[in-house]
């Protein structure tokens, strides 16, 4: 069967799950296919597509996405177009998802950290003395609904929009964390599943983020923290929720890493990391690399090559590294964490990363649907292509409700084994 043909059987099949669509609907799919075909044309990081024939593309799905009598039709062709990239993180999916995996609105937050894991929502950590702490949640408690509504069917839709991509576990994450949202001073009624078994109706209230507030470039202003300590044995902590405000957090790293100088070993938090600046990794992996000229890796946009080059910094740790990442893992902690481990200076613990190296962008079409496309590509010093893989620990540890009921971390806990293992 030519692509052609099965491209008309996926059409018919949609028609005939849904009506048919109005003048206007069909127009702004139109336009949401031609803002799809010009985005990539004028961001894509290789002028020649990678041989891809861009413009006979347009020519030949256009008159198929203008003849589309259903959204599930128009989706296909302008999915169809994308796929002839043969390239990761370009997707459309359908507006209901899109709103899922926003951000959500208000800056309040409860303190509790979530992550699904086979379809459950988990509280996988609670901030000391955050209203989740004082409200009594427990690490592995399942959300069941949150403001009265079932969290589900939201977990079911964002699963099916991203089941092969490796950004499941980060949308998945984001979809849930953004209904616990809202402004601060507010109070949300949050329905859990307790470790006994028993439904929890707690009613919590919403405050700050935690850290310090940060401005960098067009971003909003983000809320940046680090935190160190000493963990079981001789063992240094560090941990940080994002790559941003350089002046305050590379300080702060550099303080934590040379306090642990006599130490064994230092594990480096990056799970729910989401990344940032990227020149950020540079600087932190010249604290543990002694030898000049070595890379995290080369990220190739349209203008020129950017080479993740690592200045040692001194006095530089030589103890064992250990980086923990999860699906929550994106963007600098996967240049960062991948990078240390092509130049086998850290050992990988946790679970695969996002796979969401480059800088990707999600957008709104006309039509309502969500948009995802990548403007830059990068390969991890050991030829690696990060984007659409991820960071493949080399030690998996990955959540579970019974180690969280339990008060486990498999990942923290492994880490620090491997580090006391002589």
């Amino acid at each position: 069967m030519t692509r052609s043909a099965l491209l008309c059987g996926v059409l018919v099949a949609a028609r005939l799950a849904a009506g048919d669509l109005t003048p206007a609907q069909k127009q702004s799919n139109v336009e949401s296919f031609d803002h799809i075909w010009t985005t990539v044309k004028e961001s894509h990081w290789d002028p020649k597509l990678g041989g891809v024939d861009w413009k006979a593309v347009h020519d030949e799905l256009r008159p198929a996405v203008e003849n589309a009598g259903t959204m599930a039709e128009a989706r296909a062709v302008m999915s169809e177009m994308l796929g002839r990239l043969r390239e990761s993180h370009f997707a459309v999916f359908p507006g209901d998802v899109y709103a899922d995996v926003g951000e959500g609105s208000g800056d309040g937050q409860t303190g509790m950290d979530v992550r699904v894991v086979n379809g459950a929502a988990l509280v996988t950590s609670v901030d000391e003395g955050s209203p989740a702490a004082r409200a009594g949640v427990r690490r592995g408690w399942q959300i069941l609904q949150i403001r009265g509504k079932d969290v589900a069917p939201v977990i079911d839709s964002v699963d099916k929009a991203f089941r092969n991509s490796t950004l499941r576990e980060m949308r998945l994450a984001r979809a849930v964390q953004a209904k616990l949202g809202g402004e601060v001073d507010d109070k949300i009624g949050v329905r859990f599943l307790d470790g006994a078994g028993k439904t929890v109706d707690l009613e919590i209230g919403l405050i700050a983020p935690r850290g310090e507030i940060n401005k960098f470039g067009n971003l909003p202003p983000q809320h940046v923290w680090i935190e160190s300590r000493k963990v079981d044995g001789n063992i240094g902590y560090i941990g940080f929720n994002m790559f941003l405000d350089p002046a305050r957090l590379m300080l702060a790293f550099e303080q934590a890493v040379k306090s642990f100088q006599k130490m064994d070993g230092v594990v480096i938090d990056l799970r729910g990391n989401p990344g940032g600046i990227g020149i950020m990794a540079m600087g932190m992996a010249g604290w543990f690399i002694d030898k000049q000229s070595q890379r995290l890796g080369t990220m190739t946009m349209r203008q020129t090559p950017i080479y993740f080059v690592v200045n040692p910094r001194m006095p530089v740790f030589r103890g064992r590294v250990a980086i923990v990442v999860d699906g929550c893992s994106a963007s600098t902690s996967e240049i960062f964490a991948g990078g240390m481990q092509d130049l086998k200076r850290a050992r990988i613990f946790g679970t695969r990363t996002a796979g969401a190296a480059l800088p990707s962008f999600i957008e709104r079409l006309p039509n309502g649907d969500g948009f995802q496309y990548a403007t830059a590509n990068y390969v991890s010093e050991g030829g690696k292509r990060l984007e659409g893989a991820g960071v493949i620990p080399d030690v998996e540890a990955p959540y579970t409700r019974e180690l969280l009921l339990a008060g486990k971390d498999a990942a923290l806990d492994a880490a620090i084994n491997w580090i006391n293992t002589k």
